[in-house]
C-alpha cells in the first residue's frame, strides 16, 4: 500500500494505524500539486487523478482541513496555506473574544487502483485559547475533539488516532479493502 504525501506528520499517523491491523505501508515523499477547489473531496480527487499519471500502481492519499464555525468554515480547503502562512497563532487572533470556538477536522483519502474510490471521515471540537501541546503536526495544538480535554498536540499519536478525523476515514478505507479482499 504506497501513500504519497509531502507531511510525514500525515505519514507517521497513517503508519501507526496501519500497524496496528497489520497492513504494510509505503511512503512515496513527493509533493504534487494541490487546486484549491470548493471541498476537499475535489481537491483530494484532482490530485490523485495528476498523481495516477505519475505513480505506479495502486497508491492512496488525502486531503484535509479544519473547517471553524465562527469563521464560515474557514480555513477550509486553505487549511495547509493558512498553517504555513498564519499558523496556529494567526488564526488564535483572528478568533480573539469569539464566543463560538465550535470547529471540525476533516479528511477525504482517495485511492486509486485503477478507478477512484473516496473515503471520509470527520471530527467534530473546539478551537482553544490557546496552543497547548508539542506532538502531531499544523493545527494541532489548537483543535480539542468533542468529549476531550486535550488538543491533538497533547495526545499521544495512539490517541489522536483514537478519535481523529483521519483515523475514521482510514478505517472506511481498510474496510473496503477488506471486502476486496474477501
Amino acid at each position: 500500500m504506497k501513500l504519497v504525501t509531502s507531511n510525514r506528520g500525515k505519514y507517521a499517523e497513517y503508519k501507526a494505524i496501519m500497524d496496528s491491523v497489520g497492513v504494510e505501508m509505503e511512503l512515496l515523499l513527493m509533493s504534487y500539486p494541490e487546486e484549491q477547489l470548493d471541498t476537499i473531496e475535489e481537491v483530494a480527487e484532482r490530485s490523485a487523478n495528476y498523481l495516477k499519471g505519475v505513480v505506479a500502481g495502486d497508491f492512496f492519499i488525502d486531503d484535509s482541513g479544519l473547517f471553524i464555525e465562527s469563521l464560515g468554515g474557514f480555513p477550509g480547503v486553505y487549511s495547509s496555506y493558512v498553517n504555513r502562512t498564519l499558523g496556529n497563532r494567526g488564526v488564535l487572533k483572528l478568533m480573539e473574544g469569539d464566543k463560538n470556538r465550535n470547529a471540525e477536522f476533516r479528511t477525504c483519502i482517495v485511492y486509486y487502483n485503477g478507478e477512484l474510490k473516496l473515503f471520509s471521515g470527520k471530527t467534530s471540537g473546539k478551537i482553544s485559547d490557546m496552543m497547548r501541546g508539542s506532538n502531531g503536526f499544523g493545527f494541532d495544538p489548537i483543535f480539542i475533539p468533542d468529549q476531550q480535554d486535550k488538543t491533538y498536540a497533547e495526545m499521544t499519536t495512539e490517541g489522536k488516532n483514537s478519535v481523529s478525523h483521519r483515523s475514521k476515514a482510514t478505517m472506511a478505507f481498510l474496510e473496503f479493502l477488506k471486502k476486496k479482499t474477501i
